[in-house]
């Protein structure tokens, strides 16, 4: 008996070399997929964590989610590299601190760039992958949103509302092209990660206290929540699990 539940399977993680994607790498790859680690500059985060991997053949894949001629370039590429594209895993993403009434900080330009650099990347990413995944008996896409996108509460206003387009874009993605392929999303709060710079261990439990849950969420809590999506929610699409 298969003891793996990802054995044979191919996973693209973005945002893999750090974080909540590098937990995703490692729980995947665990699981028995070939991993391909998505990074935009910490390459050598990227190679350690792959030296660090069970079973063989993972690879590093430089992905800025800005740059979206490479993501079409780098699909046709790992096209001819594979055979399909089982699993797609979007947690890359950018923000900084700024308060939401602090409009002289939040001009319209630096709300394009966050929601540029969140939103649009990640439609960009799947759009360019969507004809490798569909050779795949099973595809599912698995975006890293967060509880910002329906709270409205987060490090800044257009990170919210990013997180917000990019859960609406899934819905619809699942609508049209399901039930072939699967769209999901996770959405964490508190998640103990240094992506907010300057955000302290005691603002993090302070919010956490806040949430349903009651405790702050562990990267590796995150990645339990993708793997469910893949493996287990084999009846749901265009759904969010929210923790």
């Amino acid at each position: 008996m298969n003891e793996h539940l990802l054995e044979g399977r191919v996973a693209l993680v973005t945002g893999g070399s750090s974080g909540i994607g590098a937990a995703c790498v490692r729980l995947l790859a665990r699981e028995g997929a070939r991993v391909l680690i998505g990074y935009k500059a910490g390459r050598e985060r990227a190679e350690q964590l792959r030296s660090e991997l069970p079973g063989e053949g993972h690879l590093l894949v430089q992905l800025s989610l800005e740059d979206f001629a490479a993501h079409e370039r780098l699909a046709a590429e790992l096209s001819e590299r594979f055979p399909a594209l089982d699993v797609l895993v979007n947690s890359a993403g950018r923000t900084q601190r700024i308060a939401h009434a602090d409009l002289d900080t939040m001009d319209a330009r630096l709300y394009g760039d966050i929601l540029m650099g969140n939103a649009a990347g990640t439609f960009s990413v799947i759009r360019a992958f969507l004809p490798l995944m569909r050779r795949s008996e099973d595809a599912v896409v698995v975006n890293v949103s967060s509880v910002s996108s329906f709270t409205g509460s987060g490090s800044n206003l257009a990170y919210c509302a990013a997180k917000s387009a990019m859960d609406t874009t899934l819905k619809s993605m699942a609508r049209v092209f399901g039930p072939n392929l699967r769209f999901l999303s996770v959405a964490p709060a508190s998640v103990d990660t240094d992506f907010v710079a300057g955000r302290s261990r005691e603002e993090i439990e302070r919010k956490a206290k806040a949430t349903p849950l009651g405790r702050v969420v562990s990267p590796d809590d995150v990645a339990a929540a993708v793997l469910s999506c893949v493996s287990h929610s084999e009846d749901c699409n265009g759904h969010s699990d929210r923790h």
